[in-house]
C-alpha cells in the first residue's frame, strides 16, 4: 500500500488535521506489518495472547464502557455494542479483549506444571481487536470507539482495555457488564441423519441442567399435529480435555448439549420444529420455529442436492479475533450457501470444523455462524485434525493440532450416526446416494477396525437402487499436488491410497472427496496413479476407475500447488469454494465447482451411464469367472 503526501504549499486545501490522520495511519500500517506473519496453515489467533505473562495495572485515568448493557431485548440470539474507550499513554498495540463470563478471574488458575506459578489472568477472551481500528486518530487523542457483535454464549460479557501488546499484555481498565436477556436460552440448532434414512435428529446448546428443565423437540408435519420428543443431554467438564490450552486459558463452560430424535419421518416432507425446556414451574422456554425437508428414502428417484466441502472455519463479521486473515473465507462460504437454501438438501463438512485449537469458546460462536443452514439442512461432519491429533491419545498422527480437544469436542458439539462417535467413521443414505466418510485421524490401512468398516460400507450398498457410491475424508488419502504434498513425493497423504485405492476400484467408488489442502483439485477417473479415461467432462459408461476431488478450499487460508501438475490432475485452483452435486435421476449425476465469492460454476462435469455399466468389469474390479458354460 502506498500513501502519497502533498505538501501543503501544493495543496492548499490539505489540512493540518488531514496530514495528522495520514501520519497516524503511517504509523499503524507499519506497527501492523511488525505483528508476527503466519505460515498457509496457519494459527489460532488468541493462541498469540499471552495470557500467563498480563500484568493488572489498573489506571484510574483509562476507562472502557458498553452499551446496551442488556442484549436481544427482541428475542435475538445476537446483538451489536458500542465500546467507547480512553487510555492517557494510547499506542498502536492496545487492544479490547471480549470476556465471558464477565468475572473471568474469579476462580483460582490450576497450573499444569506444580513448579510454574499460575497467571493472574485463567481465561482467554473469547475475541479480541486493538485499540485503533476504526479509529487511525486513537494513538493521539487516547479516546477511541468500536462496534462489536456479540453471540448469546450462556453468560455475561465484560471488555478490558490492555496496553503492552499481545506479547506483554497490562489490562488497564476494565468494563461494565453486559448481558442476553436469557443465557440459557436453547441456542444454535444443526440437524443431522440419523441412523436411518427416515430420522432426524437436532442437537442444540443450552444453559439448562436436566435437574432443573426438561429438554425436548415439539415438531410434526408442516400444518399438522406437533409432537413432543424428549431429547438427551451431554456436557463435559476441563478434566476431559487432554491438553493446553484447552485444559487451561481455553477452557470455557461448554454448558449442555441436547440431541433430540425425530423417527418415522415420510420421505421428502416438510417438517417445522423448536427446542424447548420445561422448567420446574412448569412454564416451558422455546426456541423460534424452523423447517426441514425429511430425506428421500434409499432409492427414490427425485432430484437430490449434496453440498461438499472442507476446512471452512469460522470468522467475525465485525473484523475481530481473526486479525491474520486466517479464515476470512469462512463468510463467503456461509453467506453463499446461506443465499441458496432452496437449491440443496444436505452438507457434509469434511473436517477442520471451526479451527478452536483448544478455545472453546470459538465452537459456540462457530454453531451460530451456520445456524441459518444447519437449522435447515442435515449438516454431516467428519473428523480433522484440528478436531482430533493430540499426542498418546489414540490418533493416528502425533501432532497437537486439536489444542488439547483430542476429539471431544466435535464429538459431543455434533451428532453423527456413527456406532461409537469416539471413532468417527460412518455411512449414510441419501436417496440414490450412499456416502461412506472415513476418519483420517484413526488408522485406516488394512486389518484395521475402519478398514474393516469401509470395506462393509462399500459392499453393502444395492447399486440398482443406490448406484451414486461417494466416499469422504478429511486427509487426502487419494490424490492432491499442492507443495506440501509434491515436496515429500506422495502427492497425497502417505500410506494414503496404498490399501484404500484397491477398495475403491473393487466397489467401483464413483467420487472420493478430501479436505486439508486448503484449495480445489479434480483428477480423472484413475487407478494406480494412472487414468482410466481420457474424458474430462462427460462420462458415459463405466468410469474404470475413481474421481478424486480436494474441496478444502472452505475459507481457511489458501494451499498453494506445486510447479509440477501430474498428468491424473484435470482441474486445479487455489481459491476458496465448494462442491455441489445433483442427481437427477439413476442415471445422471451432475458435478459443480462453485467459488465462495460468486457461487459462480468454474468447473463441472457430467456422468451419464445405466446400471449395467455399474456391473461391467474394469481393472481389478470383478471376481474370478469360471470357464463352465
Amino acid at each position: 500500500m502506498k500513501l502519497l503526501l502533498t505538501s501543503s504549499n501544493s495543496s492548499p486545501n490539505f489540512s493540518s488535521t488531514a496530514m495528522e490522520v495520514l501520519l497516524n495511519l503511517l504509523v499503524v500500517f507499519s506497527a501492523l506489518a511488525s505483528l508476527e506473519k503466519v505460515a498457509s496453515h496457519g494459527i489460532q489467533p488468541l493462541s498469540k495472547i499471552a495470557i500467563d505473562r498480563t500484568i493488572i495495572a489498573l489506571d484510574s485515568t483509562s476507562y472502557i464502557t458498553a452499551t446496551p448493557s442488556v442484549l436481544g431485548v427482541n428475542g435475538g440470539n445476537k446483538d451489536w455494542i458500542t465500546l467507547a474507550y480512553s487510555s492517557p499513554t494510547p499506542t498502536v498495540f492496545d487492544w479490547i479483549g471480549v470476556f465471558s463470563p464477565a468475572n473471568f478471574s474469579s476462580t483460582p488458575c490450576l497450573p499444569e506444571n506444580p513448579r510454574v506459578r499460575p497467571p493472574y489472568l485463567c481465561t482467554a477472551p473469547i475475541k479480541y481487536q486493538f485499540a485503533i481500528f476504526g479509529n487511525p486518530m486513537y494513538i493521539s487523542t487516547g479516546q477511541g470507539s468500536l462496534k462489536l457483535q456479540l453471540i448469546n454464549q450462556r453468560s455475561d460479557f465484560s471488555f478490558a482495555l490492555f496496553s503492552g501488546g499481545l506479547s506483554n499484555p497490562t489490562l488497564v481498565a476494565m468494563s461494565n457488564t453486559v448481558a442476553f436477556v436469557n443465557p440459557n436460552a436453547p441456542l444454535y440448532p444443526r440437524l443431522a441423519q440419523g441412523q436411518t434414512w427416515n430420522e432426524m435428529t437436532v442437537t442444540w446448546t443450552s444453559g439448562y441442567i436436566t435437574n432443573e428443565a426438561e429438554p425436548f423437540v415439539e415438531w410434526g408435519r408442516k400444518g399438522e399435529e406437533q409432537q413432543r420428543s424428549l431429547a438427551v443431554t451431554l456436557t463435559f467438564d476441563r478434566s476431559s480435555m487432554c491438553g493446553a490450552p484447552a485444559r487451561t486459558v481455553g477452557w470455557r463452560d461448554p454448558g449442555f448439549i441436547h440431541t433430540g430424535f425425530l423417527k418415522e419421518l415420510w420421505p421428502n416432507s416438510l417438517y417445522t420444529y423448536r427446542l424447548g425446556h420445561k422448567l420446574l414451574n412448569g412454564t416451558n422456554v422455546l426456541s423460534n420455529i424452523y423447517q426441514f425437508k425429511s430425506s428421500p428414502y434409499p432409492g427414490q428417484n427425485s432430484v437430490q442436492r449434496v453440498i461438499i466441502f472442507g476446512d471452512m472455519g469460522k470468522d467475525e463479521v465485525d473484523g475481530s479475533n481473526e486479525y491474520n486473515n486466517f479464515q476470512r473465507g469462512s463468510l463467503l462460504t456461509t453467506k453463499q450457501l446461506t443465499n441458496d437454501l432452496k437449491n440443496y438438501d444436505i452438507v457434509f463438512h469434511i473436517g477442520d470444523i471451526c479451527y478452536a485449537n483448544g478455545y472453546l469458546s470459538q465452537w459456540d460462536q462457530f454453531t451460530s455462524q451456520i445456524e441459518p443452514i444447519a437449522s435447515r439442512v442435515p449438516y454431516m461432519i467428519a473428523s480433522g485434525n484440528h478436531e482430533r491429533d493430540w499426542p498418546n491419545t489414540g490418533s493416528f498422527y502425533g501432532g497437537m493440532d486439536s489444542g488439547g480437544e483430542c476429539g471431544v469436542l466435535a464429538e459431543t458439539m455434533f451428532y453423527v450416526p456413527a456406532e461409537n462417535r469416539a471413532k468417527f467413521w460412518y455411512s449414510t443414505d441419501y436417496g440414490m446416494f450412499r456416502f461412506c466418510v472415513a476418519d483420517t485421524e484413526h488408522d485406516w490401512r488394512e486389518g484395521t477396525e475402519q478398514y474393516k468398516f469401509i470395506e462393509h460400507c462399500l459392499a453393502s450398498v444395492d447399486r440398482q437402487k443406490q448406484p451414486w457410491l461417494i466416499f469422504l475424508a478429511h486427509r487426502v488419502l487419494g490424490y492432491s499436488s499442492i507443495e506440501y504434498y509434491a515436496n515429500q513425493g506422495s502427492f497425497g497423504e502417505p500410506m494414503g491410497r496404498d490399501d484404500l485405492q484397491k477398495l475403491w476400484q473393487r466397489y467401483k467408488v464413483d467420487i472420493a472427496f478430501y479436505g486439508h489442502a486448503h484449495s480445489y483439485e479434480r483428477t480423472c477417473a484413475a487407478y494406480q496413479s494412472t487414468c482410466t479415461s481420457n474424458e474430462k467432462h462427460y462420462y458415459k459408461g463405466s468410469l474404470n476407475g475413481t474421481i478424486h476431488v480436494v474441496a478444502g478450499g472452505g475459507g481457511a487460508s489458501i494451499s498453494f500447488f506445486s510447479a509440477i501438475k501430474p498428468k491424473w490432475s484435470i482441474f486445479r485452483d487455489p481459491d476458496f469454494g465448494f462442491v455441489k452435486l445433483t442427481a437427477f435421476d439413476h442415471s445422471n449425476l451432475l458435478f459443480e465447482y462453485k467459488k465462495s465469492r460468486d457461487g459462480k460454476v468454474y468447473d463441472s462435469f457430467r456422468i451419464s451411464r445405466d446400471y449395467r455399466d455399474i456391473l461391467a468389469c474394469a481393472v481389478d474390479s470383478c471376481p474370478s469367472m469360471t470357464l463352465a458354460s
